[in-house]
Parts: structure tokens; C-alpha cells; sequence
């Protein structure tokens, strides 16, 4: 009876040491939420990605969880196009001119000339995207970021932002160019236009772009075409604009401004996000790194001093971490 007694404790002890060897080993990457019921027991759930600190985890920030729907639609296909009333009725306000064209018509011709599939939908506890959103404030010069944000998976640049010339402060990498027409520019082969539809105007000018080169002209002029690979376009859609309007930019000014668009894209298509080239240089001046011209901090259709600060309080949430510069 010892005998039995003894491999009994030795088989317990050995059962225990390796239920905890593996629990350590599944927790490696994992984040413990301990919630107790009336029985003692406690739940372990896994973390949303395998960053240190995951974008999309909810869990950390009642601020941050209060405005992230996870389940917005972020790109534009035929089995989401589709606006609902609400959806509509806003988009339809930017538009400048009426008689533009009817959307469900100019939606039916994008996707036999762009992809239709869904995209980044492959979000897994096992992954650890990382974005850099290169913004094109002046403070990036002389910062020495380049090869930082070249480090990223994810390189995206907003309108017409350039690298070359300036890659040792702002990269050479581009995989995503975030713009409308108006400030459309040609691209290489491997990187993904993404345009932002303001109106429907700007899809009906994309359709053109690749196709009868006949659109030159919406509130201003615009190319006719540009260079860049169809099979890498997406357009964005009319309700994640609306989206970050409302939760993020929280109803402010007209509509949100691309550098705030894309900072909000990034936020839902990565686990982790850097983000460089955002806000005034340290003489307080707002300008592009690019060009001479100074641009405004509140225009009447943005309120960037809103969207800054919220740009700041998601570094205190520890959604971003913003590299501020040296300019």
C-alpha cells in the first residue's frame, strides 16, 4: 500500500509539473484575464497579436475601446458596397457637385478592373504587423528616420509625400500611397494605391484613370492617369470615413483630414504602429518637408487641433508611439 501510494504522488507530481510546463509555454505569447466565478475558475484568453503591446487589444483602454469598432468595413468590395441610409446621407453632403453620378452605377464598373477580394482580415495572435505612417511635416527633417521606417511591413504615405531625394530622413519603402485625385502622384509597381472617395466624382476619376484617360478635371485639375498597378488598388470606404468622422474625429469640422484618415487605416490593418512626420516643427510651423509652402492647421474643413490631440492621447493609451522629429 506505501509502495502504490508513493508512485501515486510521484505520477501526480509529474502530471502537475507538466501541466504547468505547458501552460507556461502557451502563455508565452498570451495575455492572462483572470475572471472568477462563484467556482473559483479562471479564464485565460489568448492576446490579439504577438507584439508586445497589440493596437486592437480593447482590454487596456475603456477610451480607446469606446471608439474602435473592429468590425467597421475598412475597404471598399461588390459585397459590401452597399451604403446604408445613414452611410448615404452623410457621404453624399461632401459632394460638390450633385450630378456627379449615381454611385451603385459607378461601383458596378470598379471591380472588373480592381480586385474584389477582402483584405486584412488575417489578424492572429501568431502575427505582429508593424505600420509606419510617414506624415510629411517638416519636423522629419534631419531625423535620420529612414531606415527606421524602412524596418516596417507596412510603409504608408499620405498624397504626395516623396522619398526620393529625402530617403535618409523619410525611407525609401512605399507599400501603401493614401490619396485622392487631387493629389494623385505615379507609383511603382509594388505599391498599393488606396484612394480615399471624398465624393463620387473621385471613383468615377479612378475608373478613368486606367481606362478613357477622360476626367482632367473635378473642383481643380487632375492628371488623367497616372502610373501604378490595378491590381494593387483599393479604395476606402465611404463608412470607415464616416467612421473615423464620427468616433474619432467626433463629428469636428467637415470631414477628417488624410494624414487623420490614414493614421485610423493603420490603427486597423496593423498590430503595431510608429508614426513619423505628424504635427508642427519645433518653431511651431506647419509645413510640408517636401515644399516651401505652409500648410493650415485648421482649413474649415479639418479641425486639425482636435485631430492632434487625439492623435496624442492614443500615445498616452499606448496605441502609437509618435517619433516627433528634430526639425
Amino acid at each position: 500500500m506505501v509502495v502504490l501510494r508513493l508512485k501515486k504522488q510521484r505520477y501526480m507530481a509529474a502530471l502537475l509539473s507538466s501541466t504547468t510546463i505547458l501552460l507556461l509555454l502557451y502563455l508565452q505569447n498570451s495575455l492572462l484575464i483572470f475572471t472568477y466565478g462563484s467556482f473559483g475558475f479562471v479564464s485565460v484568453l489568448r492576446s490579439p497579436c504577438a507584439c508586445s503591446i497589440c493596437v486592437a487589444d480593447r482590454e487596456n483602454s475603456n477610451w480607446f475601446s469606446e471608439r474602435y469598432n473592429p468590425n467597421v468595413p475598412i475597404l471598399l468590395t461588390s459585397t459590401n458596397s452597399l451604403l446604408n441610409a445613414n452611410v448615404s446621407s452623410w457621404w453624399e453632403g461632401l459632394q460638390y457637385s450633385p450630378d456627379s453620378g449615381n454611385y451603385t452605377e459607378v461601383v458596378n464598373q470598379l471591380f472588373p478592373l480592381f480586385p474584389d477580394k477582402e483584405h486584412y482580415s488575417d489578424a492572429s495572435p501568431d502575427r505582429c504587423r508593424t505600420c509606419a505612417v510617414v506624415g510629411n511635416s517638416g519636423n522629419i527633417l534631419g531625423s535620420h528616420y529612414g531606415p527606421l521606417i524602412d524596418l516596417h511591413d507596412f510603409v504608408l504615405r499620405i498624397n504626395k509625400g516623396l522619398t526620393e531625394g529625402y530617403e535618409k530622413d523619410v525611407g525609401s519603402k512605399t507599400t501603401h500611397r493614401i490619396v485622392y485625385p487631387e493629389s494623385a502622384m505615379d507609383l511603382d509597381s509594388s505599391t498599393h494605391l488606396m484612394l480615399l472617395p471624398f465624393k463620387v466624382l473621385d471613383i468615377q476619376w479612378l475608373i478613368s484613370a486606367f481606362t478613357t484617360k477622360n476626367i482632367t478635371h473635378t473642383y481643380m485639375e487632375v492628371p488623367s492617369t497616372i502610373k501604378a498597378n490595378k491590381d494593387k488598388v483599393m479604395i476606402v470606404h465611404p463608412e470607415f470615413i464616416k467612421y473615423v468622422y464620427d468616433n474619432w474625429a467626433e463629428g469636428h469640422a467637415r470631414y477628417p483630414s488624410t494624414g487623420f484618415l490614414t493614421l485610423i487605416i493603420a490603427l486597423h490593418i496593423c498590430d503595431e504602429v510608429n508614426v513619423f512626420g505628424f504635427g508642427a516643427t519645433s518653431d511651431k510651423i506647419w509645413n510640408h518637408y517636401f515644399e516651401e509652402i505652409l500648410t493650415s492647421y485648421e482649413n474649415g474643413m479639418h479641425d486639425g487641433k482636435f485631430e492632434n490631440e487625439t492623435i496624442n492621447r492614443l500615445q498616452q493609451e499606448n496605441k502609437i508611439l509618435i517619433h516627433k522629429g528634430w526639425a
